[in-house]
């Protein structure tokens, strides 16, 4: 994302904050306005013409706000309207960011939410643990991914498995990802993972192990973690018997490598 759309994120942005923090109820108003932005993006993604106009430049920023208000008020929230208003308003380096930052916007609205009810680290998990297990079966994350059916087809096929196991957040911030997937669907959930993990000021530690790790070992590698990086870190483990024996842990950028299969590949290398 070019600086134009970078700001013009962040001005949207502060629109939602304010209008989120001007409601009588903000947790039941950041749901809504999550709720809300996704369909606005529905719309859009389905209407090139209109999308199109809400990011041309070319125009007044007043003519893209009233065009905005006209086809959103009484249709979804002021929350969401005001928010819409605010970024149609901006200059945004294309269309496509425009719609891409409604969308991150309608996710952290649901994450604010999720926070109000202290529900996020739950969010959180959940969306990791979603992630390894489309990773895990080729089958659904084919289905997930198939672009012959409608998107509406593969958020009921996620609502149906999702249905009771897991908060109402999670289930909408599932079901709008695989409606507009860009990537791997296991992908998208490590992103939302991470969003989730941002918003409690933590890092993330994604862990391969060999074998299953007991609470303790869990909580030890997190204190171990949070003294290299110097603060908060929530891990998330999946268990890989490739391994052979240790574990592999990723944070950001930066992987460390103790597993048995690791050092294999070391020892290899060494010799060649």
């Amino acid at each position: 994302m070019y600086a134009a759309s970078r700001e013009a994120l962040a001005e949207a942005r502060t629109a939602l904050t304010g209008a989120l923090d001007a409601a009588s109820d903000s947790t039941s108003a950041a749901a809504g306005a999550g709720s809300d932005l996704f369909a606005v993006v529905r719309v859009l993604d389905a209407q090139r013409p209109l999308r199109s106009a809400l990011a041309d430049a070319s125009a007044s920023a007043d003519s893209r706000r009233q065009l905005a208000e006209r086809l959103f008020d009484g249709k979804v929230g002021s929350e969401a309207v005001e928010t819409v208003k605010a970024a149609v308003a901006q200059n945004w380096s294309s269309a496509r960011d425009l719609t891409d930052s409604l969308v991150l916007l309608g996710r952290e609205a649901l994450l604010r939410a999720a926070e109000d009810q202290d529900q996020l680290g739950t969010v959180e998990d959940e969306l990791f643990r979603l992630g390894r297990i489309i990773a895990g079966d080729s089958a659904l994350e084919q289905a997930l991914s198939d672009r012959t059916k409608p998107a509406e087809a593969s958020g009921q096929l996620l609502k149906t498995l999702l249905y009771g196991k897991v908060t109402a957040i999670t289930e909408a911030l599932a079901i709008q990802a695989v409606g507009r997937l860009t990537e791997a669907p296991a992908e998208v959930f490590g992103e939302l993972s991470a969003l989730a993990a941002t918003r409690r000021n933590k890092e993330v530690a994604y862990v391969r192990s060999s074998t299953e790790l007991s609470t303790d070992q869990v909580d030890r590698l997190t204190s171990t973690l949070e003294g290299i990086y110097g603060k908060s870190v929530t891990v998330h483990v999946e268990v890989d018997r490739d391994l052979l024996s240790g574990l592999v842990v990723r944070v950001g950028d930066e992987v460390i490598d103790g597993s048995g299969a690791g050092r294999l590949a070391q020892l290899r290398k060494s010799l060649k």
